[in-house]
């Protein structure tokens, strides 16, 4: 049984009610016309009390008619509608996917695919008016999205623990960095004064933080990007969990600094025996540290499959193109790169088909018929979302 098992999750975003103007500014129209200064003014009487209207015909009679009040717009008797435009945003939409104890899995895709948002449904981190979750999350076979808050709060920092992308707003500026790694040492461990204090000193000695009792003394501002970071992974570890989410944690660093965090994680994950999930749009960090890799697109996962394999053979043509995509030092001199063409914005809102469809090179018909499941093309365990997938001996581009 994996450590963690997410079986179609769904994450969908409301937006405004609909009916709102889009322009910035514009006040909210009823049916008694538009929001006066004292705020929204109320909707019309129901239709007993509208009083008749009687036009007049040309002959000069008065004809009895009486004023129906309008439905709203998008109504529906027993169905749910989700009409394009209507400021609902389906951002995580049925992904699944496990993690082994020990094992390191890795989410990939470009901005905008759903990664993060999967982390912090993961975590409870998502605000809790306007988004609903689906599907499940089952944790050392306990469903996160159906604990209490209180309960997945004891779970934070103690089982379950994340590294968060950004460590200069993650961490409170105003407080010294030794203050906020005590904390989760006193929460969690019950430890207290010199003892919460000597092991906050170890974990910074651990993370590779030089002069670690002076450190604690200093506010993040005072760190370095790299330290920073590495004081968000003392932090993490500081209660030994069994699942580590580390979300982009190499972005803001230089390539010296990801090397060595990224060596810094692999420690911990072969002595702790940790899980780790990796989440990253950079390919260069997924070859060298994952062993099983999810690639998401528009909230879906369009391809898994071991590392080697994947690499080796893309099968999703999205996966293809990120691929083809990455500089090579070998290239000839002036050759253009291989982006992959469009951005995830283009999408066929009416159609019920592959999100890729409008940015693939390999679209047909059939792309938009239906939503593709995932599907065993070529070898066991090497999954892809897709009716036409990229052939075997088709080369990625250089």
């Amino acid at each position: 049984m994996p450590l963690l098992d997410v079986d179609e999750l769904t994450v969908t975003f409301g937006g405004r009610d609909r009916g709102r103007g889009r322009g910035r500014g514009r006040k909210p129209v009823t049916a008694a016309g538009p929001a006066g200064p004292a705020g929204p003014v109320k909707a019309a009487e129901p239709a007993e009390a509208v009083k008749p209207v009687k036009p007049v015909k040309p002959d000069g009679t008065a004809e009895d008619k009486s004023v129906k009040p309008a439905e709203p717009a998008g109504a529906a008797e027993g169905k749910s509608v989700r009409a394009p435009g209507d400021n609902t945003v389906m951002a995580v939409n049925g992904v699944s996917f496990s993690v082994d104890e020990g094992q390191i899995v890795g989410l990939v895709g470009e901005s905008g695919c759903g990664k993060s948002v999967t982390s912090l449904a993961l975590m409870g981190l998502l605000p809790r008016k306007g988004v609903a979750l689906g599907g499940r999350a089952d944790f050392e076979g306990t469903d996160l999205l159906a604990m209490s808050p209180g309960k997945i709060r004891d779970l934070r920092g103690s089982k379950l623990a994340m590294i968060f992308q950004d460590p200069l707003s993650s961490l409170n500026p105003v407080v010294p960095i030794g203050v906020q790694v005590t904390e989760i040492l006193k929460r969690h461990r019950g430890m207290k004064g010199e003892a919460a204090r000597k092991e906050a000193v170890h974990l910074l000695d651990r993370v590779g933080i030089p002069d670690p009792d002076r450190r604690l003394r200093e506010y993040p501002h005072q760190l370095s990007g790299g330290m920073r970071q590495r004081a968000l992974i003392a932090m993490a570890v500081a209660c030994a969990p069994r699942l580590l989410i580390a979300d982009e944690p190499t972005t803001a660093l230089d390539v010296t600094i990801q090397a060595q965090i990224l060596e810094l994680l692999k420690e911990l994950v072969d002595q702790e025996g940790t899980a780790l999930l990796m989440i990253t749009h950079d390919l260069g960090v997924v070859a060298g540290l994952c062993d099983q890799v999810n690639v998401l697109y528009a909230g879906k996962v369009v391809e898994s499959s071991g590392r080697r394999e994947l690499f080796a053979h893309p099968t999703h043509p999205y996966t293809h193109g990120l691929l083809g995509s990455i500089p090579r030092l070998d290239a000839p001199r002036g050759e253009p790169l291989n982006p992959v063409r469009g951005s995830i914005n283009d999408q066929i809102a009416w159609a019920d088909g592959c999100a890729f469809a409008p940015r693939c090179d390999r679209y047909e018909m059939g792309c938009l018929t239906g939503t593709p499941e995932l599907t065993e093309p070529r070898e066991a365990g090497h999954q892809a979302r897709c009716v036409n997938p990229v052939p075997a001996t088709t080369e990625v581009p250089a």
